[in-house]
This record gives structure tokens, C-alpha cells and sequence, in this order.
């Protein structure tokens, strides 16, 4: 029951099952040292996980299966390549560079469900190619070097971490413990995985050396804490933590708040006040290039009354 619950909160389309009717959406800009927020989007209807380009100057957003460019006065730039970067879910961003934009779509190529595989594209999202035949995977890193992507992916019944070349080959799975293991990033530096896994029975923060070894466990407390994005300067890393149990699922519609980690001191502060999120809020790597700011997605149930 647990691996059907987590392979349904992975795909970003389920989400909807788990929704209020009507909802709205709020892409926020966030100020690191001093929380001060703008909201630079606000919209009847529902979007997710924004990452920001490497210059600075936009955030791509996922929408209905599409992805989204957003400046930063909020204006809509238009769609990417929506006739090859499509039925996207809710991993994807671009290479260090800014050169690569790699995202997961759920394909229905491979399987009528289950079925998301990793594809890899120039920026502006022309030339798509597949990388991960197998299925389900979701992608959400790549080296600084371009040279891999880490993913997590279901195989033989498994929730693992996965690598691969970013021109595709042989995947390589880098963790190997019971439950689900998520969210694989790489460090700016290059020298570390960060992600979050559900082997200890209490969804917790870790990271490791990019071949999988060398794995260090950074929390360890009552909060359900997933997606740690480590920062441009390396010294910190920003996630989101559920107030309640999860039970190794990462819903849409929970009590929610970001939280900062010193990765020196260890020292942990909260970054935003409780809110309404969850799935889709900070999915994707959401620093600002200049390590500043974290873009995020806060949602509000307008079914209900203030």
C-alpha cells in the first residue's frame, strides 16, 4: 500500500485527485535572510514547481502538462516547445549552464500509467531526446559538468536512486535501502547528492558522494522533510517540511513550511511561516543564481472560507 501511495504522489497528475475543485495558485519569490516575500504570480488555477533560470531573468513553471516561462514582473513568455516538451510532470530544470533543459513526462509511449521517462532538450526545448528507456523515472538533477543526471526510478518494486549519462546509456543505481529514496541533487561543487529517503520509517534529509557512497544523514526530527536544494555558494540547503507524518508520501494540500539548513553548523531555521502546499510547492532546484532568493508555490483552497 505504502509503494502504490508514493508512486501516485510522485506523478504531478494525480495531484488532481487530491485537489479542491477550484484553487488558486501562487508563484512567490522569497527573500532567504530576511523572509520578505512577492508574490510575483497569482492565478485561478493550478501550476507547480518553478525553477529560475540561469541568468536571472525568468522562472519556468509546469501547467497542465506544459512548461511556462514567467519574468520577474509575472508576465507569461509563453509555452516551451509544447509540441515536443509536453504531458511534462513536475520535474524539470536546467543544467549549471543553462544550456540543457532536462524534464520528466509521464509517456503514454510506454505504459498507460507509471509511465514517466526523462528527456533532455536545448533551453529552448527543440530537439528533445529520451535518456531513461525504463519507466517510471523522474529526473531531478544533473552534474555541473553535464556529464549525468540522477533520477529516482522504480525498479523491481524499489524506489532507488538512480544515475545516467546525460546522452543516455547504462543506468547505474547509487542507493539500495528499503523505501523510498527521492529527490537526488548535485551540489554546485559537484561533490555531493542531496536527497531525502524514507529508510528510517520517518521521511529524512541526506546526502552522498555522486557514486553513492559516503552517505551522511542530516535530519532527524518529527517533520516529514523532503527536496533539498543545496545553494549556489554551497553552504546551505533550502526544503520542504511537512508538520505531519506523511507515511512516505508527498501529498498535495498539507500543512507546510521551507526550512534553511546551515551545512557547516548543521543549525536549521524556518524560512516561511506555515501554509498550504505540499506536492508541486519546491519540487525542483528554486535558487535564485545570485543566492538570494527561492522561488515557491503556495496554494489556497477557495472552496473554503477565511
Amino acid at each position: 500500500m505504502k509503494q502504490l501511495l508514493a508512486i501516485l504522489t510522485l506523478i504531478s497528475f494525480n495531484t488532481f485527485a487530491q485537489m479542491p475543485k477550484e484553487i488558486s495558485s501562487e508563484l512567490v519569490l522569497l527573500k532567504v535572510k530576511t523572509g520578505k516575500e512577492k508574490v510575483l504570480l497569482k492565478e485561478t488555477r493550478h501550476f507547480e514547481a518553478p525553477n529560475w533560470s540561469r541568468d536571472g531573468k525568468f522562472l519556468i513553471i509546469n501547467a497542465a502538462g506544459l512548461l511556462e516561462k514567467i519574468d520577474l514582473k509575472g508576465e507569461n513568455l509563453g509555452k516551451i516547445n509544447p509540441d515536443g516538451v509536453n504531458t511534462v510532470n513536475n520535474d524539470h530544470g536546467l543544467s549549471f549552464d543553462g544550456k540543457i533543459l532536462v524534464f520528466s513526462k509521464n509517456d503514454m509511449a510506454a505504459a498507460p500509467s507509471n509511465n514517466s521517462r526523462i528527456y533532455v532538450s536545448n533551453a529552448e526545448g527543440s530537439n528533445p531526446k529520451l535518456v531513461t528507456p525504463d519507466f517510471p523515472s523522474y529526473w531531478h538533477g544533473i552534474s555541473p559538468d553535464n556529464k549525468y543526471l540522477a533520477y529516482t526510478a522504480q525498479r523491481n518494486g524499489e524506489w532507488d536512486i538512480y544515475r545516467i549519462p546525460t546522452e543516455g546509456g547504462a543506468e547505474e543505481k547509487i542507493t539500495d535501502s528499503k523505501g523510498l529514496d527521492d529527490g537526488p541533487e548535485y551540489s554546485y561543487d559537484g561533490n555531493w547528492i542531496y536527497f531525502n529517503s524514507h529508510r528510517t520509517g520517518r521521511m529524512q534529509l541526506y546526502r552522498m558522494q555522486p557514486d553513492g557512497s559516503g552517505v551522511e544523514q542530516l535530519t532527524d526530527d518529527a517533520l516529514d522533510n523532503w527536496f533539498p536544494h543545496p545553494s549556489p555558494d554551497n553552504k546551505s540547503i533550502v526544503y520542504i517540511a511537512y508538520l505531519e507524518d506523511q507515511k512516505g508520501a508527498h501529498p498535495f494540500g498539507k500543512d507546510v513550511k521551507l526550512r534553511l539548513m546551515d551545512l557547516e553548523t548543521k543549525e536549521i531555521r524556518d524560512i516561511s511561516p506555515v501554509f498550504y502546499g505540499g506536492q508541486g510547492t519546491i519540487n525542483v532546484h528554486s535558487w535564485s543564481p545570485d543566492g538570494k532568493s527561492i522561488a515557491f508555490v503556495r496554494y489556497k483552497d477557495l472552496t473554503k472560507k477565511d
